[in-house]
């Protein structure tokens, strides 16, 4: 019963961490929810993982993370500069999106849970969450860092969906190493980009 409950928080957590993605202005907050996303995913995929194996995700996740946040602090302050052009506007309407993702959530769960015995509606319900909320971020974004994010987001959900299924050692070794080079193409991408606003800024001067 008490890790029903604690399941049901960490598929809270992802609604609420995932809503705030959309809504973040600065990218501590936006890594800082992202990491605790990937707490709520891990603490979901240990249901059906053993605890090591789960902990390689949450520490592959945290290292993604790290990856980014150590570039954009050598790219701060342009990245505190441009943090402004980065937002997507219309926060009113991505609540609401995010409202209608979780009904449909809520409506497609118990659905899947028929088709698919023992996944467990908390873990449907965070990783059609994680999915979801990623798919509104890469709509709704047009920066180098929200879009990695977004992909982030909707691997994470893909995970938890899929470690119900799939148990095996390869396939966990291949998403985390499918999450770190997100990561790094992330930070060469954001890397590349501010070397490239340098160069104009240069020529403009």
């Amino acid at each position: 019963m008490t890790i029903t409950i604690i399941s049901w928080i960490a598929a809270l957590l992802i609604l609420l961490t995932a809503s705030g993605l959309l809504l973040a202005r600065d990218w501590r907050w936006i890594l800082g929810l992202l990491a605790g996303q990937y707490l709520a995913s891990f603490w979901l995929v240990t249901r059906h993982w053993p605890l090591g194996m789960a902990a390689v995700k949450l520490v592959t996740g945290w290292m993604a993370i790290t990856a980014l946040a150590m570039t954009l602090l050598a790219l701060s302050p342009q990245s505190d500069e441009n943090n402004e052009q980065f937002l997507p506007q219309g926060n009113g309407f991505r609540l609401f999106a995010c409202g209608v993702t979780a009904l449909i959530v809520i409506a497609a769960a118990p659905r899947i849970e028929e088709a698919v015995p023992g996944l467990g509606f908390p873990v449907i319900a965070g990783g059609l969450l994680s999915i979801g909320m990623g798919f509104l971020q890469l709509g709704s974004a047009s920066d180098t860092l929200r879009v990695i994010v977004g992909l982030l987001t909707v691997l994470t959900g893909f995970e938890t969906l899929y470690a119900a299924i799939e148990s095996s050692v390869l396939v966990a070794g291949l998403l985390a190493a499918t999450n770190l080079g997100l990561a790094l193409v992330g930070a060469y991408l954001l890397t590349n980009s501010a070397a490239e606003e340098t160069s104009d800024g240069d020529e403009i001067s």
